[in-house]
């Protein structure tokens, strides 16, 4: 990317766009422009026509997106699906009109079928069903992919996409009932060692084996793929490891302070037993993460205590 690039990044207030802006600034590209949902709907294809016309990007991020964990994705489903799929056609084909240089869309390791072999692999998609409960996001993901491919194909857009895997750190949602792994752990042990709590329950056995990925990682691997990346087939990223919930709890724990016990609630249910992503074409290209787990939930409980414990 020209450093003197105009670079519109949608969706600069969720954690991955917030990540991106950071990851820009700290390479010297200065001429980025954000806009709130309040500032601009990406749902009004007017408004985002009118918007690329007159500010002439070279480069887009799409980090927009209408996101929820599991009760909120089968709850809204009909929102789920609008929502993304119009945030996502009203930016690719603006993107398109204007002739912007070059587009990153990014999607979620959930367009994977619910029985697909692990690790995932790039080839993978559209092989089986997908899981019920986040379909509508599934599908809205996976028709912003096909229509970067189908850009490409119609009208020679330089428009790739990228899969992150599970993603943690600067700017998470810490909400016990609505949040990933990760940020309600760190909530609950928090919350366990200021009250002076002996014993910290977890649903499940523990079993299941997870990767996870700390989000300035995917910045950097977004800045990377924007440089060296120009194939039509989106692309895994990922870190390659795995961790079973029952290793990643005590890793949160150490991370957070609290010395009491945790205790496995084996009569609550464990979810999908094993999710990994095949990351090696991204692997091969040179781009590895960075941080690593224990670093990276050290940071997080930082930014935990910054954003959410002081308030």
């Amino acid at each position: 990317m020209e450093l003197n690039g105009k670079i519109f990044v949608a969706g600069h207030k969720g954690m991955v766009g917030a990540a991106i802006v950071r990851k820009l600034l700290n390479e010297g590209y200065n001429n980025i422009v954000t806009r709130t949902s309040k500032e601009l709907d990406l749902r009004n294809q007017a408004a985002v026509n009118d918007f690329f016309a007159s500010e002439q990007f070279d480069y887009v991020f799409v980090a927009a997106a209408k996101v929820g964990g599991i009760l909120a994705n089968n709850t809204y489903r009909a929102e789920f699906l609008f929502d993304n799929l119009v945030i996502e056609a009203n930016i690719i084909h603006a993107a398109y009109v204007n002739k912007i240089t070059k587009m990153l869309f990014l999607g979620s390791s959930c367009i994977y079928p619910k029985m697909a072999p692990q690790p995932l692999k790039e080839e993978y998609l559209l092989t089986g069903l997908l899981e019920p409960t986040n379909e509508p996001y599934a599908i809205a993901k996976i028709a912003g992919i096909k229509l970067c491919e189908a850009y490409r194909d119609q009208f020679g857009c330089n428009f790739i996409s990228a899969m992150p895997t599970n993603l943690y750190g600067k700017g998470d949602n810490y909400h016990l009932q609505n949040s990933h792994v990760i940020p309600a752990l760190i909530r609950k042990f928090h919350e366990a060692k200021v009250n002076g709590s002996k014993v910290t329950e977890i649903w499940g056995t523990g079993s299941p084996l997870r990767e996870f990925m700390f989000v300035d990682d995917l910045a950097d691997a977004c800045f990377f793929l924007m440089n060296e990346y120009n194939d039509r087939s989106f692309i895994n990223v990922g870190t390659g490891a795995e961790v079973t919930i029952k290793e990643l709890a005590y890793l949160v724990r150490d991370a957070v302070g609290f010395t009491g016990n945790i205790q496995f609630d084996t009569t609550k249910p464990d979810g999908t037993p094993r999710k990994l992503m095949d990351s090696g074409r991204i692997h091969g290209l040179g781009w590895k993460h960075k941080t690593s787990l224990e670093e990276g939930l050290a940071k997080a409980y930082g930014f935990f205590l910054e954003e959410i414990a002081a308030v």
